[in-house]
């Protein structure tokens, strides 16, 4: 590892916190790429003039993030960079692809089936009316990511397995010429069931971010409604903040 690092004792931020700061912001910039050694941390603690413990601790900070790894026999290896979702109208596979990420999905659920009362509500169509209902384990370089569930109105769009593998469900909405316009969407989180867990690489009771979102089209109808649970250390939304007047 040749990074310029430095810390600064004149600083009230702790040394600890300062390393793994520019030690994130490597990996997010790439100047750690995926899947590199981070180095000997007596090694690194001797060039910055640290104690190990300290560098210790801004390494195990990074681990608890999910950008390092620490691997028996290997050392410690960089990860890939958590995804940053911006809260606007996108998809998780053009985020993916924004964030340099290699998106792959398995479709779990691709069929027709009766609507429940929570999505009947959301879709505006009567309770057991039929809708479409896809599952999907959506995987960044073969790493799962995030479980996704959506449904859309029956005769909307017929998506075959293959399509939904190969790209977003959002891109195979506008090339059948659905016009996206506006959604309704709560983030949550909460405890991975134990099938989640199996899903997504986590313990059982492990924290997942939530999401709910309902999207209209152009003349307000609503197009679709995703229930997903993502992995935190792997992602997070973002939020722009304006201070009003």
């Amino acid at each position: 590892m040749s990074l310029a690092l430095s810390v600064d004792r004149s600083s009230p931020v702790p040394l600890y916190y300062q390393l793994s700061q520019q030690l994130e912001a490597a990996i997010e910039q790439g100047a750690l790429t995926p899947g590199s050694l981070l180095g000997n941390e007596i090694e690194l603690a001797a060039r910055l003039g640290l104690s190990r413990p300290t560098v210790r601790q801004a390494i195990q900070s990074l681990v608890d993030k999910g950008l390092l790894v620490r691997r028996r026999g290997v050392g410690t290896q960089v990860v890939h960079s958590q995804v940053k979702r911006p809260l606007e109208l996108s998809s998780f596979y053009d985020d993916l692809e924004a964030a340099g990420q290699r998106p792959t999905s398995t479709v779990l659920v691709n069929a027709v089936v009766p609507a429940s009362a929570e999505v009947a509500a959301a879709l505006g169509v009567t309770e057991g009316a039929d809708v479409h209902r896809v599952e999907r384990l959506r995987l960044a370089h073969g790493e799962p990511m995030a479980y996704l569930i959506n449904h859309l109105p029956a005769g909307l769009l017929d998506p075959d397995t293959a399509q939904l593998e190969a790209t977003g469900l959002y891109r195979l909405m506008r090339s059948a010429g659905i016009t996206l316009h506006s959604a309704r969407q709560s983030i949550g989180a909460r405890a991975a069931t134990l099938s989640e867990a199996e899903r997504l690489g986590e313990a059982e009771g492990a924290p997942l971010l939530t999401m709910q979102r309902t999207t209209f089209d152009a003349t307000g109808r609503a197009v679709e409604f995703g229930t997903h649970t993502y992995r935190p250390s792997r992602y997070s939304f973002e939020f722009r903040l304006l201070v009003r007047s």
